[in-house]
This record gives structure tokens, sequence and C-alpha cells, in this order.
């Protein structure tokens, strides 16, 4: 028999998917893949130390040095190649201050997508609705004028940020023991849950060891990952002609 509480937990479920696009190339996903007319497409992103966030970005259809070159034309910015390609590469871009994604995160919604294309910018997020998804997305266009709301859908359910299925049985072995058991902690503890459960020093506390070596192992692993992700799905991903 169908309840009030069935009901409730199938709204529970909802979240509401916001496609916003942006041309401001002041966004290095935007400017970046506007000069080099390629495709810029986020990987992930991680909070760092001191208002920092690590944002790993798959870059199709451009020389990794031309890349490298206009990322660090920003200020805010510092560029590291993880892996390279025959035309692009895997880059962990550290950005300091303003990430529109990351806001989105805080203000409770999960980025999906975000990718830029010859100069255009798009994020995709769904928002629960424990969230109240009309404020959240009136509370970043508000902050973020330069972006404009294209669509929205309601759908059944969200994906969370990470899953098992995710990360490859290749990578896990290329991975230490300490590198496993933390990222395996991190995981089940809710550390990428979005919003997360908990924090890198409640996983910390979990091994008796400091947050900067939990920060150590979790980074090395997270790197580990997504360069092995991205070198084999990029063979899938036909390059861009110039």
């Amino acid at each position: 028999m169908s309840s009030i509480t069935d009901q409730r937990d199938d709204r529970a479920d909802s979240v509401v998917e916001v496609e916003l696009t942006v041309q401001n190339e002041v966004y290095p996903f935007v400017g970046v893949s506007g000069q080099e007319r390629c495709r810029v497409e986020l990987a992930n992103i991680v909070p760092r130390q001191e208002a920092q966030y690590a944002e790993f970005f798959n870059v199709l259809g451009a020389p990794p040095a031309r890349v490298m070159r206009h990322a660090d034309s920003y200020e805010t910015v510092e560029t590291r190649l993880l892996s390279e390609y025959d035309d692009g590469g895997l880059f962990e871009f550290i950005v300091s201050g303003d990430c529109p994604a990351y806001r989105l995160a805080e203000l409770g919604s999960l980025p999906k997508t975000v990718e830029g294309v010859d100069g255009r910018g798009r994020i995709v997020a769904e928002i629960p609705l424990r969230y109240d998804p009309p404020a959240v997305t009136e509370r970043f266009l508000e902050e973020y004028p330069d972006f404009e709301l294209v669509a929205k859908r309601t759908r059944e359910t969200h994906t969370p940020m990470v899953t098992p299925s995710t990360v490859q049985q290749p990578i896990l072995d290329s991975l230490t023991e300490r590198q496993r058991n933390i990222l395996q902690t991190a995981f089940e503890m809710g550390y990428y849950e979005w919003p997360r459960d908990c924090t890198g020093q409640d996983v910390a506390n979990e091994f008796g060891i400091t947050s900067a070596t939990f920060s150590e192992h979790i980074f090395a692993a997270e790197r580990k990952i997504l360069t092995f992700m991205f070198e084999h799905s990029t063979k899938s991903h036909p390059t861009r002609g110039k």
C-alpha cells in the first residue's frame, strides 16, 4: 500500500537538474577552451587548505604546453600536467579564490558536468529537493550574474560523486596498501559525499595520523586514479582537428 511516508521517500530521492552556461573567459575552463578552441572537462574538485581547490581537468584538442601557458596566465591558478595524450592531457588546476562549481556545491548541489568548449562554459548540477532548488539557483545567479540558466528538469534520484564502479581493479593494484586503506575508509565515512559527511581530519583521526599526512596519501591516490581513468577514457574520444 502506498503511504505518505513512501511519497516523502520518493521526494527525498528526487533532484532538480539545472543547466547553466557562461562565456566569460575570467573562468579558466572557459578561457582556455576559447583560446585553444578545445574541450576542457572537469573530472573532480577537491578542496585544499587556505581557500584553495584542486580541479582536475581533462583537456582534448590542444597541445599540453599551450594549455599550460594559457592556464598559467591566470594569477589565481597553479597548473600541473599529470598525464599527456596525443592531443591533450589531464591537468590539475590549483585554484585560489572564486570557483563557481564549488560554490554550487557549497549551496547544496552536486555539479555533474563542468566543461568549456570553444569558449562557451557549461555546468550541469543536481540539487536535492531538500535544499530548495529554486532558492539555490537564485542565490547562485545573484552571485554569478554572468551565468545564464538555460534548462531545469526533475530527476528521480542523484548519483554520488564517486562510486565503487568508477575505481577499477588495475588502478587499485597500483596504490600502496596505505593509500588503499585510507581511500576506502574516506569513502566509507562519507568524505566523497556532497556535502561531505566527514572532514579529512576525521579520517586522519581513524588512523592516528595528522591531517597533513592524510592529505599526502589521499592526494597521491586521487591523482593515480584520475590519471588511470583519463589515460584510458581519452582513447575512446576522437581528437578534434585544428
